[in-house]
């Protein structure tokens, strides 16, 4: 059988309606958020996964729990793929963001792979951390399928580890809320079968 990585975004919170940075924050799933998970779970459980893996923070483990009842799993925490710490921006929104910062606010707009936020981590940090425990969760559970709860930018950073692409595509990679993204382990490559697919939460669009 072949290693499968199942990326799942977490659900929708207030902070991601309202656009500000989230980071470290513990903010829940708001209730679309929780009928996102649960969309998210019925479409996972036809796929199947030996192991359930999430972000400690409460956003990633709600959608992860909802998940992990209908596979019959139980979640286990991984540090290595919590969301960034973005310092300074936590709880900002954009606008205010930029207005504190133009010039890394620039940065992170036209070179994301130089980036580091204001009291944070950098872009390339991230990327290092996530990257390391998801390689090691490919060889401890190989030839297995494993689900990964996390957050928008863990998720696209990687997205572009697994397809081998530098941090200055970051922008180039969608990840929605509670989307699925599959990657299948093919002769030392990551293969790409899945991208931000959310054909699940189609019935919950107005």
């Amino acid at each position: 059988m072949p290693t499968r990585i199942i990326l799942v975004r977490h659900g929708q919170t207030e902070w991601n309606r309202e656009e500000r940075f989230r980071g470290r924050a513990d903010i829940d799933l708001n209730q679309t958020g929780l009928k996102q998970a649960e969309a998210a779970a019925a479409t996972l459980s036809e796929l199947g996964a030996a192991a359930l893996y999430s972000s400690p923070l409460k956003r990633a483990l709600r959608t992860a729990e909802v998940v992990a009842r209908r596979l019959g799993l139980v979640v286990v925490p991984l540090e290595g793929v919590t969301d960034v710490d973005y310092g300074y921006w936590q709880g900002l929104s954009l606008r205010e963001a930029e207005e504190r910062d133009p010039g890394v606010f620039a940065q992170w707009r036209d070179g994301p792979q130089l980036t580091r936020f204001p009291g944070g981590e950098s872009m390339e940090e991230v990327r290092a951390r996530a990257a390391a425990a998801v390689d090691a969760l490919a060889l401890k559970h190989a030839g297995q399928s494993v689900v990964v709860v996390s957050h928008v930018v863990v998720c696209r950073l990687l997205v572009l580890h697994l397809l081998g692409l530098d941090t200055s595509r970051f922008w180039h990679v969608g990840q929605d809320n509670c989307a699925v993204s599959i990657f299948e382990m093919r002769d030392g490559l990551s293969v790409a079968l899945r991208l931000n697919d959310t054909c699940h939460l189609r019935e919950l669009e107005p």
